[in-house]
């Protein structure tokens, strides 16, 4: 009877334990639940940097192009050029001696 005994109550401090270990311990319900919480602030602050990252993105993009447009006009419909640059332009009419 007393080994019994013995068994169960071993396996009862060993069954109080683990629970001990699932409620209180490293891992229990309640890191967990606190773990969640904090993977959806991180995750809502990763999408406002994410869309905030895309928004700079266009405007960059938006800024190049609008400066090679820029340059291209004035290029174009100034004639301006660049230092160290020789601008050559052709008449398209020709000019025939005669």
């Amino acid at each position: 009877m007393t080994t019994r005994f013995a068994v169960t109550l071993f396996l009862l401090v060993l069954l109080g334990g683990i629970q001990a270990e699932l409620w209180l311990g490293k891992g229990s319900v309640a890191r967990v639940v606190e773990l969640r919480a904090e993977v959806k602030t991180l995750q809502a602050r990763n999408e406002t940097a994410r869309l905030r990252n895309e928004q700079l993105g266009a405007e960059v993009r938006d800024l190049q192009e609008g400066l090679e447009m820029v340059e291209e006009k004035a290029r174009a419909e100034l004639g301006m050029v660049k230092p160290d640059e020789i601008y050559v332009r052709i008449d398209p009419r020709g000019t025939a001696a005669n």
